[in-house]
């Protein structure tokens, strides 16, 4: 039932939109502003309530001419701020529900969303408390039997018992002291009502509390407007409580409950007023459901990557804004196209949108809306136009690490496996490194051989530098158990998100980096062809040869193309010669490819000239050139 009526109201919002977008923009589109428009519309009855309090006279017997002087007085000003007051108020009535009805609609109410939403209920009920309390201080037969019904409404409670109806029943009843209270009441029921606005949108990320201007200027001529060819007059006369009110106009966004006081038994009304808001504070449960797994998604933002999580339920444009990400959004609500990225790995609710926005062809192509794009499992998506540093993705920290165990991967390379204290992880992007730190003060930067999904220990591939400070006491006297501080992560060294076909070219232990970055493609299901070529002067250099074999075997995309440089003496039948050049005799033309390349800085610098003049484009190469601390040996070139 309830979902039957979410689908039908979302149509209609969906078509209404439409036609809104078509006359005033999507930016410009009031239903994309309506919270930020309840704002700006309190502010308009604060501004005008705050000019109007102060020509009212809070005595009883003066309220009534106060108010008509101020009508009809002063060069008509009073009576256009009594008018816009009247109807910015209404205003705001208006935009509430159908703020509410819109969000019922999208079912934006469950999950997270809860507090926003019982929130949004109790400012209901502030806001008409607020309204109700402005019609009785004009003191008019409109103020009389809002006064009389009110407290013959709320003496039905328990505790009151008519003692407060008897304040408005008789001619003399009603005290100067009575009347001021409710003046009182009038300016702090706002105030709370402010209170709690800013309350409920704590937990909307960059929740917009202004309109753009066009839609405030409209606003603002529409309420003139009305003012001028429908000015608001007090109703009847004076109030005079000899006389029972027979006729009165009744402002509907705020007194349509009323006519049912006298229609109805008061219990009934309070049952109906109870069992009304009850209804809409218990909307984000349900339908009744069975509690499912409340998981935590992992979302990857590239360029950078950025590392974030969304909860059950939040948008990928929640998600991003939580964490604090400048991600590009304008109306979110579906309508424009300014927050559009690409989805690179995993599957997301696309959600409702305007089709004029997410088209069929952009669809196939991947695109998704991120304000209305929910991601059902681990996401990697793309934006355009965003610049998130990887430096800056993880805070670069100091730690800890304790050595948890060595392993010779070769007779001049240590596998170095690090833990962090309490079973702390480490994250990092597939293609980082860390840094050393050294007694002296000295630094030693190494990459992670690791894929950031496994991350309970920290590989380190270490290469022996004769003379090397460092490596040597790596080899020599480090054992399992020594500590060893170090900061991190750092470096730009990471995949891309693209279709393009990939080039790995890595020397010695560049293949550290490569392993990392080609075992997170693998986990996310990255489907881009690639091709490693691995460069080392021995066959016995190809430490990973066996997990490079591996690769090659278990992925089909995956190529493994090892070169050594000098086979004098070995039984090798494979490539031979520099890296670089194997791979230039393979693609004759590298446009429409990207290459990664980790090793010396000779390395970089013969080779990376060498494949811009054979076709590859600058933005699609991506270079970590390492230097060594000691005498530079060949390692492949």
């Amino acid at each position: 039932m309830i979902a039957a009526l979410q689908r039908l109201l979302r149509w209609c919002f969906m078509q209404v939109e439409a036609v809104f977008n078509r006359a005033f923009g999507d930016r410009l589109n009031p239903l994309y502003h309506l919270g930020a428009i309840v704002f700006f519309l309190f502010w308009v009855v604060a501004a005008t309530g705050v000019y109007l309090y102060a020509f009212f006279d809070t005595a009883v017997a003066g309220a009534y001419a106060s108010v008509e002087a101020l009508t009809h007085g002063q060069r008509y000003v009073g009576g256009i701020m009594r008018s816009v007051h009247r109807y910015a108020s209404d205003g705001m009535v208006l935009a509430m529900m159908v703020h509410l009805l819109r969000y019922f609609a999208f079912d934006r109410l469950r999950g997270f969303r809860w507090f926003a939403w019982v929130t949004g209920v109790a400012l209901i009920w502030f806001v008409f408390i607020s309204g109700i309390n402005g019609y009785m201080l004009p003191w008019d037969r409109l103020a009389q039997f809002v006064s009389v019904a009110t407290f013959e409404w709320l003496d039905w409670l328990p505790g009151f018992g008519g003692s407060l109806i008897r304040n408005v029943i008789y001619p003399g009843s009603v005290s100067d002291r009575f009347f001021s209270l409710l003046a009182f009441i009038h300016i702090g029921a706002p105030l709370l009502t402010l209170l709690l606005m800013w309350v409920h949108i704590q937990r909307v990320p960059k929740a917009s509390t202004q309109p753009p201007r066009p839609i405030a200027l409209g606003l603002v001529a529409t309420l003139l407007a009305l003012a001028l060819l429908h000015p608001v007059w007090s109703q009847g006369g004076p109030a005079d409580l000899a006389s029972a009110v027979t006729t009165v106009a009744l402002d509907w966004f705020y007194l349509g409950l009323y006519p049912l006081i006298y229609a109805l038994p008061l219990a009934q009304v309070w049952v109906l007023a109870f069992v009304l808001t009850l209804l809409l504070a218990a909307l984000p449960w349900l339908p009744l459901r069975r509690a499912g797994e409340r998981r935590v998604l992992r979302l990857e933002i590239h360029p950078g990557p950025r590392r974030i999580t969304a909860q059950p339920g939040e948008t990928l444009l929640e998600a991003g804004l939580r964490a604090g990400l400048a991600l590009p959004y304008e109306c979110r609500n579906g309508g424009c196209q300014v927050c559009v990225c690409t989805v690179l790995q995993g599957d997301v609710d696309l959600g409702d949108y305007q089709p004029a926005a997410l088209t069929e062809a952009m669809r196939a192509n991947g695109k998704a809306l991120m304000c209305c794009a929910t991601p059902l499992g681990e996401v990697s998506i793309e934006v355009e136009g965003v610049s998130i540093d990887p430096e800056q993705a993880v805070p670069v920290r100091r730690y800890q690490g304790v050595v948890a165990s060595m392993q010779a991967l070769s007779d001049d390379v240590m596998q170095v496996m690090l833990a962090l204290p309490g079973g702390e992880r480490m994250e990092f992007s597939a293609g980082q490194y860390l840094n050393i730190l050294l007694e002296d003060g000295q630094q030693r930067a190494y990459s992670f051989a690791n894929a950031p999904y496994d991350n309970a220990l920290i590989e380190l591939q270490i290469k022996l530098i004769p003379g090397g400070l460092f490596s040597t006491r790596v080899f020599t006297t480090m054992k399992a158990g020594d500590t060893l501080p170090f900061e991190g992560p750092f470096g730009r060294f990471t995949l891309r998100p693209g279709h393009q076909p990939i080039l790995l070219v890595a020397t010695s232990t560049g293949f550290a980096p490569i392993k990392s970055i080609v075992e997170d493609a693998f986990h996310r299901g990255i489907q881009r062809p690639m091709r490693l070529y691995w460069g080392v002067r021995k066959r016995s250099d190809l430490y990973a040869f066996d997990l490079a074999q591996r690769w090659q075997r278990e992925h089909a995309d995956f190529t493994f193309v090892p070169v050594l440089s000098r086979p004098e003496g070995q039984d090798w039948t494979g490539r031979t010669g520099h890296v670089d050049s194997t791979m230039l005799a393979d693609f004759a033309d590298l446009s429409g490819y990207e290459v990664y390349v980790c090793g010396s800085v000779q390395l970089v610098a013969d080779a990376v000239p060498a494949f811009l003049a054979q076709g590859l484009s600058e933005n699609a190469c991506f270079i970590d050139a390492f230097t060594v601390s000691g005498p530079i040996a060949d390692s492949g070139r």
